[in-house]
């Protein structure tokens, strides 16, 4: 796994802009969908707060919009996760509201 996105070299490597955000989304990796937190996106990924869930190291992200992401896990530090996404490759939506 990646560094931390926080740390100054991490910030050095990102191939796209961050937005802060505050939404919720499920993430789906077998079983039932498991509610989380979006805390940034970008087109290339998402940072994540997800409490007492056990990520597995590719799963999909679904936005209240209704808009699916394939992702691979980037990096962890307790609840909160970053994921890259892979697969279809398009812009994230940094409005992407709870319904």
């Amino acid at each position: 796994m990646k560094e931390h996105p926080q740390s100054p070299s991490a910030a050095n490597r990102r191939r796209s802009e961050r937005y802060s955000f505050n939404g919720r989304a499920k993430i789906h990796y077998g079983g039932l969908p498991r509610d989380c937190t979006v805390v940034d996106i970008s087109d290339g990924g998402v940072r994540v707060v997800a409490e007492n869930l056990e990520v597995p190291e590719t799963f999909t992200i679904v936005f209240a919009t209704g808009e699916s992401r394939e992702c691979r896990l980037a990096w962890r530090i307790g609840w909160e996760f970053g994921a890259e996404y892979v697969g279809r490759i398009g812009p994230a939506r940094k409005n992407c509201m709870v319904a």
